[in-house]
């Protein structure tokens, strides 16, 4: 076997991030010779998820080096119910949850690639917001024009109003007149001046755009197509849900089926090691890795999360366990919709911490990202949405285009036939999976 030295690469790909791996997987069946590196022990990157005793190793790495992505990481468990956690394995706590959108291009390109026999998914539920004037504090968000004329707390006119919008944001592209000269504006103030909807319904309808930013900083431009996801995916794949979440460990089990199906495809993965320089001479790049290899590719694709600028700024995350199953929170509110696993919570103000003592383990930790936050097409941002975004794989599709437009007859982005004579088990018994 030649050494990776003596290999003349296609392809480098750095990162086992979810955008990477699924490069990775969309060159699985290219004939193109792949090194996928990451200079962690685990796959993932910024998308990783760890079980109780990976997660104690993790926040050590993250205080010891320096990560880039991650800092002041710190981990807490209650002296009185730690001991109830159970055993490690019982747990995934990921980095960087997303859901994914029923209407996502991501699901779809799963099922082409003949991946998603290897995933399991689960439904997002209801959505919640904290009404600090409410006496039962936290209040379902509607779930459709039904439950709009049902509840007594939105005056009719109110409705009118909400119903008018919910109108035209599911075609807003064919209305640039109204929204494209204020597309930089504050949203709320949209709201306020072309639906006159009260600031109650501004809270909620910002809360669906799942935005890092203030309402008064999130901008029309950014919220209205993330509103348009929300409403069309509901009911999509069945009543009373718009989206799911991979069971096992979000993003990160995407990557490693992705990364999986790498390997089969002949890919070699090397962990522990990332990449020290680069040079690019004419058509080829020379890589230095961490180990002081020297190899030569083709194409090499950086990890985004070792590309941190000077206007990085941060968003501070928390990992809770809690004694408590929540149940209310889960409860199915649409005949014949499936149990949920995950509920959204919109805190528009600081809560109350008067039920901290339900925390049996606590994990914070900072992620890096870059200031501006309505770029979606930042790479650094993937993992800090709350949502996967298709314009990542979007970028994982041009990423293919350049490395595959040589070929004499290129198929289709992601679309694979079966692979004859292997069946799910030698998939993954392939390449030491």
């Amino acid at each position: 076997m030649e050494s990776l030295s003596d290999t003349p690469w296609d392809v480098v790909i750095e990162g086992t991030g979810l955008q990477q791996s699924l490069l990775a997987l969309a060159l699985s069946r290219s004939n193109k010779k792949v090194l996928h590196v990451d200079q962690n022990e685990y796959y993932g990157s910024s998308e990783a998820a760890f079980s109780l005793q990976d997660v104690d190793e993790w926040v050590e790495k993250v205080n010891t080096f320096d990560t880039k992505s991650f800092r002041n990481a710190a981990i807490w468990k209650s002296p009185t119910e730690a001991g109830k956690l159970g055993v490690s394995r019982a747990y995934t706590l990921t980095l960087s949850p997303q859901i994914i959108y029923t209407k996502s291009k991501l699901l779809s390109q799963l099922v082409s690639s003949k991946v998603y026999k290897q995933l399991e998914f689960q439904a997002v539920g209801n959505w919640w917001i904290y009404d600090v004037s409410s006496v039962a504090a936290l209040k379902r968000l509607p779930n459709g024009r039904e439950d709009i004329f049902e509840d007594a707390s939105i005056d009719n006119r109110s409705k009118r109003s909400l119903m008018k919008f919910l109108k035209f944001v599911v075609e807003y592209q064919n209305h640039g007149e109204i929204w494209e000269a204020v597309a930089e504006n504050s949203f709320p103030a949209f709201l306020t001046s072309h639906f006159k909807l009260p600031e109650s319904l501004q809270t909620v309808l910002v809360a669906l755009t799942l935005s890092l930013d203030s309402p008064d900083d999130t901008p029309v431009g950014y919220a209205l197509p993330r509103i348009q996801r929300h409403l069309s995916s509901i009911g999509l794949f069945g009543p009373g849900f718009g989206a799911v979440l991979p069971k096992w460990g979000g993003g990160a089990e995407i990557a490693q089926v992705a990364c999986r199906a790498g390997a089969v495809g002949g890919g070699v993965y090397v962990l522990g090691t990332g990449i020290k320089s680069s040079q690019t001479n004419g058509e080829k790049t020379e890589v230095v890795l961490s180990n002081s290899e020297t190899i030569v590719t083709k194409h090499l694709a950086h990890d985004p999360d070792n590309q941190r600028k000077p206007d990085t700024k941060a968003v501070s995350k928390v990992v809770a366990i809690v004694s408590s199953p929540f149940s209310t929170l889960f409860k199915s509110s649409v005949e014949g919709s499936p149990l949920a696993a995950v509920s959204f919570i919109v805190f528009p103000l600081r809560p109350s911490a008067s039920k901290a003592r339900l925390i049996r383990s606590t994990l914070w930790h900072t992620q890096a990202k870059r200031a501006n936050v309505r770029q979606v097409n930042e790479q650094s941002l993937v993992s800090l949405d709350l949502a996967f975004h298709d314009e990542a794989l979007e970028e994982v599709e041009t990423k293919w285009n350049a490395i595959v437009e040589s070929a004499d007859e290129q198929k289709p982005f992601m679309q694979f036939e079966e692979r004859t004579g292997m069946t799910d088990e030698d998939d993954d018994n392939e390449n030491g999976y």
